[in-house]
């Protein structure tokens, strides 16, 4: 279920249903001995007061209840001026309400400010944070090609044919990989060194890439994707681009410095891995904002598509400076 329309569900199904209703015209002492007797909720902060007719008029407190005078009617200590839920709102608008004025529950209500339930901070708090964590595990596994409803209870056959055709997608960037590799052959003959940090560049290229992709899909969540936001967010994702791919290529051009002593291959690492980067966040932006321009479902295909982009590129790059440098 879609975090968003999970929000839109009524209140009433969320609110608690053991809260203690008090005649206005009971004493404090009579309030607390029908208390003693009765016991409360678990998680009881209000007392709500009612009139002869069951309507809510008041809110005591728990700690006014335990501090007033025993012979105090509820009438004369309750608060009068409340902020109640209608039975008709939905959970969005309860969690207006709690952001708004800070109260640890709200007392939900009819059209004749019969007090029908009342939904708790506690209660509200791990409703919605069930339905953020299952949203989030839902966009990860978007990002790598299929939703979970489609592969929840579902048989293996079923299963296999919307994990398949992602797959191939790797297969696929793999396999040109492996092709591309092939064709500088000679260039890695001539250090073996660039052998050894391949996993790493490509490691680099992938998470560099996914994680540009994943600011550009929350992005287009909540806007329609313009040139002007494409500059804009291009501007801002290669500056970013600039900072961590200096950063890491100064670092693993030295450690391949100081391991192999080859300051030439080093080099090519370090301007590689700056290269690597800027590609793949041009990737993470361009590719999701491609796909939503197409009107294609851009979770689940981003991810597969970027990746294997990002891993061509990288490989790309990588041979060709080492070609370019080396030879």
């Amino acid at each position: 279920m879609n975090y968003t329309v999970s929000l839109k569900k009524p209140a009433l199904e969320f609110a608690r249903q053991d809260f203690p209703k008090l005649p206005a015209t009971w004493s404090v002492q009579e309030a607390l001995d029908f208390i003693r007797e009765h016991g409360v909720g678990e998680k009881i902060v209000y007392f709500y007061v009612v009139d002869n007719e069951g309507r809510l008029i008041g809110v005591v407190p728990t700690r006014r209840l335990l501090t007033s005078p025993l012979e105090k009617q509820l009438a004369e200590i309750m608060i009068s001026r409340m902020v109640t839920i209608p039975h008709t709102a939905t959970l969005m608008d309860a969690c207006e309400m709690f952001a708004l004025y800070k109260f640890l529950a709200f007392p939900v209500v009819d059209e004749e400010r019969r007090i029908v339930g009342v939904l708790d901070v506690g209660v509200f708090t791990d409703q919605v944070l069930d339905m953020e964590k299952r949203e989030r595990m839902d966009e990860v596994f978007e990002s790598i090609g299929f939703r979970i409803s489609q592969i929840k209870d579902a048989s293996p056959w079923r299963v296999f044919r919307f994990r398949f055709p992602w797959l191939l997608a790797t297969i696929s960037s793999g396999t040109f990989c492996a092709l591309l590799a092939s064709s500088f052959e000679m260039t890695l003959a001539k250090s073996l060194v660039l052998t050894f940090f391949l996993t790493l560049i490509l490691g680099l290229g992938e998470s560099v890439s996914m994680q540009s992709m994943t600011v550009t899909i929350q992005a287009l969540r909540s806007k329609e994707p313009t040139l002007r936001w494409y500059v804009k967010s291009l501007r801002k994702e290669a500056a970013t681009a600039l900072l961590l791919g200096t950063a890491c290529g100064t670092l693993v051009g030295l450690i391949a410095w100081l391991w192999r002593g080859e300051g030439l291959v080093a080099l090519v690492i370090c301007l590689s891995i700056l290269l690597i980067l800027l590609a793949a966040c041009l990737l993470g932006l361009s590719i999701p904002t491609l796909l939503h321009a197409l009107k294609l479902d851009v979770k689940i295909a981003a991810g597969p598509v970027t990746l294997a982009s990002a891993d061509i590129l990288t490989l790309l790059f990588y041979f060709s400076m080492a070609s370019f440098l080396l030879s």
